[in-house]
């Protein structure tokens, strides 16, 4: 009998990664949840079964931690999804370089540590998948929020090394450009996030000789 898959979703929450932690459960996985709050995670961990952890993933101490918690209770997970995003808007000139830090520092440098720890692990264990969600402001930045294109554009150049440097050893390292808002609608204006949910896991079940690195997502009436 083949062994559980398990998954680690890290920045989880009610919206994107409740419907990839529900479509992994459907798949049959052990899931771990970790959020910066646990409490918004209780009726999605009894629905789904999972474990939650705290984690402030901008502190490596923090994201150590949570592996190693996440190592004891059911061992590397198969696939870790990093979710978390930070952004603060407003004209260059008038920002808040605070703020601007930490957008920073848990858009792009999260995304490190996460990536980081998934990848020491992953190594021992002989493979695994590390998926990250990006969005079109990590291709194209707009007006009124470069540091959230600056945290966006970091983590895609991070995840395009990443791809390149782990793939030989059988790790799969993939970024989800989500080019719109998502939500459920009638008239196809929005990204369902369990259509979103249902990509994440096919990247994850592709087959090593035909990997993508990258996946563009935008509703059917957004324009390109």
């Amino acid at each position: 009998m083949a062994k559980k898959e398990t998954a680690l979703i890290v920045g989880a929450g009610a919206g994107l990664s409740a419907s990839v932690a529900r479509r992994f459960q459907i798949e049959g996985m052990d899931i771990s949840l970790s959020a910066r709050n646990t409490d918004k995670l209780k009726d999605l961990a009894s629905e789904t079964g999972a474990k939650t952890y705290a984690c402030d993933v901008a502190d490596p101490a923090s994201v150590a931690a949570l592996f190693e918690a996440v190592d004891a209770d059911t061992g590397t997970p198969d696939v870790v999804v990093f979710n978390p995003s930070y952004r603060v808007r407003g004209p260059v000139a008038e920002l808040d370089p605070e703020e601007v830090r930490k957008t920073l520092m848990i858009t792009c440098f999260g995304g490190f540590l996460v990536g980081q720890q998934a990848t020491r692990r992953m190594e021992e264990k002989g493979g695994g998948t590390i998926l990250f969600t990006g969005a079109s402001a990590g291709v194209k930045g707009y007006p009124n929020s470069a540091p959230f294109a600056m945290g966006k554009f970091g983590l895609r150049g991070l995840i395009q090394s990443m791809a390149r440097e782990l793939q030989p050893k059988n790790i799969h390292v993939a970024h989800f450009v989500i080019d719109g808002g998502i939500g459920k609608s009638d008239d196809d204006t929005r990204l369902d996030p369990d259509a979103i949910a249902q990509t994440y896991l096919d990247v994850h079940r592709q087959h090593r000789s035909a990997w993508t690195w990258e996946v563009e997502l935008r509703p059917w009436k957004e324009t390109f």
